[in-house]
């Protein structure tokens, strides 16, 4: 499976459009998480790359980039994110505020990529 951007993708603003810039590295791994769209139920995602600054996952939804999302990893609390992209299949988001580099340990710890 393909787990890179949409090539055909439009950002509405500047700091959408740096993302592809990557501020942090990716590390692709597969974890089983819940995303909740503000003020809607959650649904069941996989976590297909994760960074200090953002997530992919796998999630069949058509909500649109600009979507203020809270996805729940196994044994954390939920982290606030925006969808930056989403081509049907797999959506891209930022996270509100960096992830602990010691919450990312913990978590490579317990499912390494």
């Amino acid at each position: 499976m393909n787990n890179s951007p949409p090539t055909n993708r439009t950002y509405l603003r500047y700091e959408d459009a740096a993302q592809e810039d990557r501020s942090a590295p990716r590390i692709r791994l597969k974890i089983p998480a819940t995303m909740r769209p503000s003020g809607s139920p959650g649904f069941s995602v996989i976590v297909r790359d994760l960074s200090l600054s953002g997530v992919a996952c796998e999630a069949l939804t058509g909500m649109a980039a600009g979507t203020r999302v809270w996805l729940t990893l196994p044994g954390l609390a939920a982290l606030q994110a925006k969808i930056i992209w989403n081509d049907g299949t797999i959506v891209g988001c930022e996270f509100s505020t960096l992830l602990n580099p010691a919450v990312l340990q913990d978590i490579l710890a317990r499912f390494p990529a």
